[in-house]
């Protein structure tokens, strides 16, 4: 019997912070592991909302906050990455969900989304801001007016929304998440745990 494929789904958030050092070294990893690396985004909002939360859990329950924004740096300051206070937090991620959902059928989304968590989380940008959404497009070779022209189409927002839905079917709730084969890893800090669970389930 052939061996099964390994595969990891990267179910991230643009407003998710610990989805930033996440994105960053996920496709690095995964390479190195030997596994493919689905890019999923999708929307935290209507978890959270289900929860009867209106904002981050970060911002509801401050000591939360501050250990998050004190355990970011430490490890940003591990794995090289810079860190600076977004303009706001969390930041609407929406427009670039849409972007991203696109382009993860057309195998631009890992370097989008990387651009779209360092305009966020390293300088400082607003990531729900057309232009600076159309700046990291066409620095990747894209045109920014096709691109958002069909991101915005109903079918793509369809696609955005099911993919939300889907994420609630799996027991997503919260970001960064990782699936394989129905195994659910939450947490940056577990995405050598769901490369490693991938390799055996590629190896059985």
């Amino acid at each position: 019997m052939a061996a099964k494929l390994a595969r990891v789904e990267f179910w991230y958030e643009f407003a998710s912070t610990y989805s930033y050092p996440a994105a960053m070294r996920a496709g690095r990893l995964a390479g190195a592991a030997g596994v493919e690396l689905v890019w999923r985004p999708f929307l935290l909002a209507p978890i959270f909302g289900a929860q009867g939360w209106n904002d981050s859990p970060f911002n509801i329950y401050p000591v939360k906050g501050r250990y998050m924004w004190r355990d970011l740096a430490r490890i940003c300051e591990a794995d090289g990455l810079a860190l600076n206070m977004p303009v706001r937090f969390p930041q609407n991620g929406l427009k670039a969900a849409r972007l991203a959902i696109l382009g993860a059928g057309e195998s631009w989304a890992p370097a989008f989304t990387r651009a779209v968590y360092e305009a966020n989380f390293a300088r400082q940008q607003d990531i729900a801001d057309d232009g600076v959404l159309a700046g990291i497009l066409q620095a990747l070779g894209l045109d920014p007016l096709d691109v958002v022209m069909r991101a915005y189409a109903p079918e793509n927002k369809a696609k955005l929304k099911a993919q939300s839905d889907e994420a609630i079917a799996k027991g997503i709730f919260g970001a960064p998440s990782f699936v394989v084969d129905g195994e659910l890893f939450w947490g940056n800090d577990r995405l050598e745990q769901a490369l490693a669970w991938a390799q055996r389930r590629g190896q059985s």
